[in-house]
């Protein structure tokens, strides 16, 4: 019993940090540094609500560590770690050994924090993001004001909350450039372009703001990069405003681009490729400093360029996993280039491989502006990669489907479900279903995330938990907004057409013990269908039982919690036929059923809940 209780709280631990701490933590770790007042209490909101809950979360489920461990990506980065580790036995001790401990775990937690997230919580990814890229926008927006209000020649701007230098303040107004970019190349309605083009205008002109030269650079390879991710009409529109905006810029920003020469860059690199060169395969080791002098009267404390930083501090041997895991999760990308957010996450890398060819160097950092070039565009890719092969999201691309080819795939077929608006699921002439899904308003969740996409994640992930499901065929995207789902049909009837065609109680009971199990394995699951009923449930032809209709589902990391359960309950309770069966005539087969997989604790639970409902009200 008291194991049973204390796994019962550990799951709901755990369900709590992926469902709602994580997604806070990942946040605040993209938008925070632009309205907090220092960089210390941004490290202490990640610590806080991403580090230590995944530290957590793992302890209590260390299984999930097995699909990160077969991700080439994160067995890459943990090599380069526990080489950069390794590098303290040769390298000097002016700081304690624990304390160099503590940002390599950090950046391996973010890993595997952004795992689970995608994992668990990959429907509100996109809507996390997006409002991420809103606050970035309005605060970017406010320091442009004031920046314009006080402006004078050669000034540069750096911009409110933490940020305090102006070529750290361009990473994160690029990095964020980059996204509207990302968005307005993906993005399949026309309103959301229009705030994506000015948002994105808002933070190229923060990023010309800063005077800093190499975002310009690196948002120049990032758009080339995603103008062939996602080759279409846009990329020609994209590589045309390329050319235009690269000329505009260098006519208008000449003086300032060139008056700074170099920035002593070839001075300090030639200085750093002589310290290389006296240790090249294995460094001067993690802890080393570094104080470079190029003749200006004060010293850099990095080589400004992440690749020398990495051969500085551990070698050509730690160079090879770091180029190894960068080259990999770009290919990664292009090969799954399907899932939008892969497109995003890809094209920060890249922005993040161009800023880093002439700045930064420190190699492994706790939480601050270089982590927006490197370790979280790779953190993303790594978990996208993870859960995409295990078909937890969206495998199948999404075609665009006109009225005429609409017309023509639904020729001779026959309307099973409508509305007011007219069919919702049609068969077709070859016997499969295109079930169509209105369109939502483009803030909702509906537009982040269409159910016609919902139902075809749903189905593959069901299928790979042993339940069967309808076999997605295509996904469609309508002119007018909204989409569809082409399925092959489940052979079998539902549970209530089969209910209603038996005669004898006895084996009718014995269905309804065996939904009980059912229902039982899918609550243990963690499957949270809300739609489900018995018209909503198969009788294949083997006996077994399937589900259809499955836009309206969402997995849940641990068994349904009691409260969870009790709403699935209800639900069935609505409809009149199946309350009679289930729990009036037959209460005790379902009940019984439901305990071979359930805890008696759920069983009971179920119990209350049906003689609750059953009970009328006193008329007081």
């Amino acid at each position: 019993m008291q194991l049973r209780s204390f796994s019962s709280t550990s799951n709901r631990v755990f369900d709590f940090i992926s469902l709602w701490i994580l997604p806070t933590g990942y946040f605040l770790l993209l938008c925070a540094l632009f309205f907090l007042p220092g960089r210390s209490l941004h490290h202490k909101l990640f610590y806080g609500l991403f580090s230590i809950p995944t530290l957590i979360a793992l302890c209590l489920r260390p299984r999930e560590l097995k699909e990160l461990l077969r991700e080439p990506i994160f067995v890459a980065i943990l090599l380069f770690v526990v080489w950069a580790l390794l590098s303290l036995c040769w390298g000097p001790h002016d700081e304690p050994v624990g304390g160099m401990f503590k940002p390599p775990l950090h950046t391996l937690l973010l890993f595997a924090g952004c795992y689970l997230l995608v994992r668990y919580r990959s429907d509100i990814l996109q809507p996390l993001l997006f409002l991420a890229a809103l606050v970035a926008l309005i605060a970017t927006t406010c320091f442009l004001f004031m920046f314009a209000r006080v402006y004078e020649p050669g000034m540069r701007l750096i911009g409110g909350g933490a940020f305090d230098n102006p070529l750290l303040s361009s990473h994160l107004f690029g990095f964020f450039c980059a996204y509207w970019l990302s968005v307005t190349m993906t993005c399949k309605r026309q309103r959301m372009m229009w705030l994506s083009v000015p948002a994105m205008a808002i933070m190229f002109m923060a990023v010309i703001g800063t005077g800093s030269r190499t975002p310009l650079v690196a948002l120049t390879m990032a758009a080339l990069w995603l103008s062939f991710i996602c080759w279409n009409r846009r990329s020609i529109a994209l590589l045309t405003a390329m050319a235009v905006s690269g000329l505009t810029v260098f006519v208008l920003f000449a003086q300032m681009i060139f008056e700074r020469g170099d920035s002593y860059r070839l001075e300090i690199w030639q200085m750093v490729l002589h310290k290389i060169a006296d240790h090249p395969w294995l460094g001067h080791g993690y802890s080393a400093s570094l104080a470079i002098d190029p003749g200006v009267g004060y010293n850099f404390q990095e080589p400004h360029s992440f690749a020398l930083g990495v051969l500085y501090y551990v070698g050509i041997l730690g160079l090879i996993p770091w180029l190894f895991f960068q080259a990999w999760a770009l290919s990664s990308s292009w090969r799954q280039r399907v899932q939008p957010l892969l497109i995003v996450a890809s094209t920060w890398l890249v922005f993040g491989i161009g800023a880093g060819l002439t700045e930064g160097g420190g190699i492994i950092s706790r939480p601050k502006e270089h982590w927006f070039l490197l370790w979280i565009p790779l953190a993303l890719i790594a978990a996208l990669s993870i859960n995409q092969r295990a078909r937890r999201l969206l495998t199948l691309p999404v075609q665009p489907l006109s009225v005429a080819g609409l017309q023509q795939l639904s020729s001779d077929a026959q309307v099973i479900e409508e509305d007011g608006l007219g069919p919702k699921v049609l068969r077709l002439s070859d016997g499969s279903f295109l079930k169509l899904f209105r369109p939502r308003r483009w803030y909702t969740s509906g537009s982040f995330n269409p159910y016609s996409e919902r139902f075809a994640v749903n189905s593959e992930q069901l299928r790979q938990m042993g339940i069967p499901t309808p076999q997605v065929l295509n996904l469609y995207r309508l002119s007018d907004g909204s989409s569809a789902v082409h399925y092959a049909p489940l052979p079998g009837h539902t549970l209530r057409q089969v209910l209603q065609g038996i005669t004898a109680p006895a084996v009718r009971q014995a269905l309804v013990e065996r939904f009980g199990k059912f229902m039982a394995q899918l609550h243990e699951q963690g499957v949270y269908f809300r739609s489900l009923h018995l018209g909503n449930v198969l009788v294949l032809e083997d006996g077994e039982f399937g589900l259809i209709d499955l836009a309206d589902l969402r997995v849940y990391p641990s068994p349904l919690s009691l409260a969870l359960r009790q709403r699935n309950l209800r639900h069935m309770q609505r409809y009149t036929v199946d309350k009679r069966w289930l729990f009036e005539e037959h209460l005790d087969a379902l009940l019984q059923g439901y305990a071979v997989t359930a805890s008696k604790s759920a069983v009971d639970n179920l119990h209350r809940q049906v003689l609750a409902a059953n009970t009328p009200a006193q008329v007081q």
